[in-house]
């Protein structure tokens, strides 16, 4: 916490001193904190010792860092007149001697981190228990992987992943007893690695002690030699049990006496480690993640351990109690088996329920393997409630603001740093991937009740308590949800009076992906008492318009600031003056219109997010924020303190940038200033210009050269184009050379009259192009820049989703000459054309990986759709008549308006019987009847507006849903339906 902070040498080292005696004893601690309440508040208050200390320096380096002459501030401050500091300074170094002096009364000694766990190793017996495991499956699907030999006697490792407490090891032993298992193969051996680093001469050491003698040697070679010769023409099979190193170097040394003369290895390999389980793993094998078990699986294994005695009068009582304790379980095999077997044997309902109601169950051991700067990232995840779903920068950058993250060695940033720290507790089952959402993540009941323990009085949620007397008082981290209601204001104003020291207050909003919410605002009076603040969170969709003012520039802790979603409209000036802010959240703030306009004092500023604002302009010299790593837009000004050149020193930026009113750079050099080309850690671009009206004259090729010096890096992986207002694209849009862009979009390019050849683009998955409204054809050149160059590659090689929309006066789509090889579109999933109303012609021909296929308001278009052989949906809207030559089997939805279409289409059913499951007809003014008894699949019939429509042939069995609208004629003779059909009409005076 101290790198870098600058005071007097002399208070410093007292401070260093001290802080190395305590943490030498840090591991002992909190290992017994769990069972001794002496050393539990012996830790907190060491913490809360620490945090004041934090503060203080934090303090001391902000003021000398933003004093116009920093050198005066510190000698003033070394030369030690500012007596108020030292005195502070020196009360916290002795309460912090005054702490240490106690850790001997406690006994706490130096343990090193991979002594902490003291688990016993894992063997190879079963215990009558581990026949409960609850899973029934898996051990067949790998006994028969053991047993199968289809890798012509190529060694095979299979790992099994899964977090701490799972059943890994358990099921391990049940396989390796197995006694198919046994009779397979001649040479077996158990080896328990654990969490040291993987050390090869010991574990090979170790294989050969478990099958034949012990082995003396030290030296790596010998012992080899010994494993491969031991090994030789048999049929093995070796456990390695919980392995925790990913070093693939000494992984791959490892292996090379079993790939060395044996026949038909097994290695299996279990691990908490997703990272391992990817590094052992041969190529014909696949991971095998253990899931949580269910809540009967769950109870079986409870039940086993804790066998509650049959004559026990209570006995309906305890299992009412047990199987709430198997509910918080969560699917944890080990759970379920600890607290079994701490209740086995007892009948008294008192011991039931204090482990019911424990505040702390032991399965800490995971939490022990984590080094110390992981610990303190998973604890401060207690703040959020229990099943939310998180964000991983999110995340990473409130980690960031409390200061979690160590300074990085490489050229790595700090977000980096954090991403890492974030898999790696991904890959340690701390965190899980969430079922609802991309990208999202959870805890496990159980972790999160891990990390609320060891967060202990530091954490806390508002709203959970009653009353705000409750928070402890060395709290200095306060989350609280969305709840609109005087109650919840109070809780807040009362936790913030009482906890003036707090570093984080955190609103979150549980309705993250769902609808708006309203949420609590908090006075501005109140947070300038909360002058310690590092994170301050208000995205709660308030309405209030001046949720800040002048006095958040005192918050000279302050990192980072979330006022997305408010309807703030001004930021206070004193905002630049916060000097350590790294995160700047404005997101969906739709009435802010300005920035401060010293913004550029903001020097350690990471991430500014403006997406969805008002911003007419940015502040000047935004070019001073070097160490930016995220900048959601930028607005070019027209001047040049704000142009588009103050982006060129912005060298850093990652993941996405948007950059609007392009219309302000008025030649290729400004453009060329903003070094795009450089930005190598861009994945999206966003170019964009305003909306124009036609009598507005353009330079086409000043246009031209400035969207040239835009161009991006080449690992571009995402580019989208709106409103450029020359007549053609440069070169570079389209060039194969931009091999990682997987998503381009053209958007209101009006003056365009050609599009850019976009088909040699070897990676482009999605291509949407809209309001190109010159547009008149669609050449060869789109597929390659030189159609007649015959040595490119197949145009839209990766293509799956095309789009075309509102191209108004686009006539035609010409074919692409070529051999049935190199057809375009060979991976097309989906094509979409809409609004296209001069549109004649043929489409392509032949799609042979299409499924989806729209059609909407292309009045002209009257040619064939093509071929589609696996096509699954098809969607055809408006007045075009379009045919189709066959309905193919694999339709499942078909959806038609116009005469010749729905003719055509209905003509083809009484020749194949595709496996329609849902039909929809609209708007065919002379289809008088209906004929679909042929579709035997079909589940779903909506028919609309069909005046002439009186009679509908045999509906089939397989009907579930009818529906009609406006067709007046067909109540008369609608035909028979199967018993269970559900009929909609509408207007039911027109049933007869």
């Amino acid at each position: 916490m101290m790198r870098g902070k600058k005071v007097d040498q002399r208070l410093l080292q007292r401070l260093e001193n001290i802080l190395n005696v305590v943490e030498a004893v840090l591991n002992d601690a909190e290992k017994k904190q769990i069972t001794d309440p002496a050393v539990k508040r012996w830790l907190e208050n060491l913490q809360d010792a620490v945090y004041d200390a934090d503060d203080l320096l934090d303090e001391v380096a902000t003021k000398a860092a933003t004093q116009k002459d920093p050198g005066n501030f510190l000698s003033r401050f070394l030369n030690l007149p500012d007596r108020e500091m030292v005195t502070r300074i020196e009360e916290i170094i002795a309460r912090l001697e005054d702490i240490a002096k106690h850790k001997d009364i406690l006994r706490l000694k130096k343990i090193a981190a991979k002594n902490m766990s003291g688990r016993i190793p894992s063997t190879s017996l079963v215990k009558k228990s581990d026949i409960f495991v609850g899973r029934d499956k898996e051990p067949d699907i790998i006994v028969k992987l053991l047993l199968d030999d289809v890798n012509n006697g190529e060694l095979s490792v299979i790992p099994i992943v899964g977090m701490g407490g799972i059943g890994k090891t358990t099921l391990v032993k049940l396989i390796y007893n197995d006694d198919m298992v046994q009779q397979k193969f001649d040479v077996k051996a158990w080896v328990c690695v654990g969490e040291e680093v993987f050390d090869v001469l010991k574990v090979t050491k170790a294989v050969i002690e478990k099958t034949c003698s012990p082995c003396y040697s030290n030296d790596l070679d010998t012992t080899q030699n010994h494993l491969k010769n031991v090994l030789a023409g048999k049929k093995f099979l070796v456990v390695l049990d919980d392995v925790w190193s990913s070093n693939r170097e000494g992984w791959e040394s490892f292996l090379t006496p079993f790939e060395c003369g044996s026949e038909g290895g097994k290695i299996l390999v279990t691990t908490r480690l997703d990272t391992v389980a990817s590094m052992v793993k041969t190529k014909h094998n696949e991971t095998h993640n253990l899931s949580l078990l269910d809540e009967e699986q769950c109870w079986s294994v409870f039940a086993n351990r804790a066998r509650e005695p049959a004559e026990s009068r209570d006995r309906s009582t305890l299992e009412e109690i047990g199987r709430k304790i198997v509910k918080k379980c969560k699917g944890l095999p080990l759970a379920a088996q600890t607290l079994g077997g701490l209740l086995r044997g007892k009948d008294n309902e008192k011991d039931w329920n204090d482990v019911l109601n424990s505040e702390f169950w032991e399965l800490s051991e995971d939490y022990f393997h984590l080094p110390s700067y992981l610990k303190r990232c998973f604890v401060y995840c207690s703040l959020y409630p229990k099943d939310f779903e998180f964000d991983r920068n999110e995340l990473t950058l409130l980690w960031m603001a409390k200061g979690l993250l160590l300074q990085p060695k490489s050229r790595n940033s700090l977000e980096e740093t954090g991403y890492k720290y974030f898999d790696d507790l991904v890959s340690r089952s701390f965190f899980q991937h969430s079922k609802t959402y991309v990208n999202s993540f959870v805890m496990h009941d159980l972790m999160h009740d891990l990390a609320t323990f060891y967060g202990g009085k530091f954490f806390s949620s508002i709203l959970e308590l009653k009353n705000a007397a409750k928070h402890d008082t060395k709290t200095r981290h306060l989350s609280c949800t969305h709840n609109n209601d005087d109650d919840s204001l109070m809780k807040i104003t009362e936790a913030c009076e009482r906890l003036k020291h707090a570093r984080t207050l955190l609103q979150i909003n549980l309705d993250k992906y769902g609808g708006f919410s309203t949420g609590v605002t908090v006075p501005c009076d109140l947070l300038e008492q909360l002058k310690r603040l590092r994170v301050l969170s208000f995205n709660l969709f308030s309405d209030d318009e001046n949720l800040m003012h002048g006095t958040i520039g005192e918050l000279i802790h302050l990192r980072y600031l979330d006022l997305s979603d408010t309807s703030i409209v001004t930021l206070p000036e004193s905002l630049s003056c916060l000097y350590n802010l790294q995160t700047l959240k404005l997101r969906n703030c739709r009435k802010l219109k300005k920035l401060p306009s010293k913004m550029q004092n903001l020097v350690n500023l990471h991430h500014l997010d403006v997406f969805l604002t008002d911003l007419d302009e940015m502040p000047r010299k935004m070019s001073k924020l070097k160490d930016l790593q995220f900048l959601s837009c930028y607005i070019a000004g027209k001047h040049e303190e704000n142009g588009i050149g103050e982006l060129g020193e912005l060298t850093h930026l990652h993941g996405s940038l948007r950059i609007e009113k392009l219309e302000n750079v008025k030649n290729s050099g400004e453009a060329s200033n903003a070094r795009m080309d450089e930005k190598i850690h861009l994945n999206a671009l966003y170019l964009s210009w305003s909306s124009y009206e036609e009598s507005e004259i353009c330079d086409s090729q000043s246009e031209k050269d400035v969207l040239d010096k835009l161009r991006p890096h080449k690992d571009l992986k995402k580019l989208v184009i709106r409103r450029y207002r020359g007549t053609m694209f440069p070169d570079w849009v389209g060039q194969s050379s931009y091999h990682n862009v997987t998503e381009l979009q053209l958007i209101g390019c009006r003056n365009c009259w050609v599009l850019p050849s976009l088909g040699q683009l070897p990676a482009l998955m999605r291509l949407e192009i809209s309001h190109c409204d010159m547009v008149t054809k669609i050449d060869g050149e789109f597929y390659k820049a030189d159609a007649t160059d015959h040595h490119q590659e197949i145009p839209f090689r990766s293509l799956q989703y095309l789009e075309f929309y509102r191209m108004g006066c686009w006539e035609e789509w010409e074919s692409f000459a070529c051999d049935d090889d190199d057809a375009p579109f060979p991976q097309l999933e989906k094509l979409v054309i809409k609004y296209c109303p001069k549109l004649r012609g043929d489409l392509p021909t032949f799609l042979p990986s299409l499924k989806t296929l729209q059609i909407k308001g292309c009045v002209e278009l009257g040619c064939y759709l093509p071929g589609a052989p696996i096509i699954r949906e098809l969607r055809i809207f408006g007045k075009q008549e379009a045919r189709m030559r066959d309905l193919p089997l694999s339709l499942q939805q078909l959806t038609m308006e116009g005469k010749q279409l729905v003719e055509s289409l209905f003509e083809a059913m009484t020749h194949t019987q595709p496996n329609l499951l849902v039909l929809k007809t609209s708007r065919s003014e002379n289809l008088t009847s209906l004929e679909v008894s042929q579709s035997h699949s079909l589940q779903e019939l909506t028919i609309s507006e069909c005046p002439k429509l009186d009679y509908i042939v045999r509906l089939p069995a397989s009907l579930r849903e009818l529906s009609i609208y406006r067709c007046p004629l067909l109540g008369r003779h609608k035909g028979e339906g199967p018993p269970h059909l559900a009929i909609h009409f509408p207007h039911p005076h027109n049933i007869c």
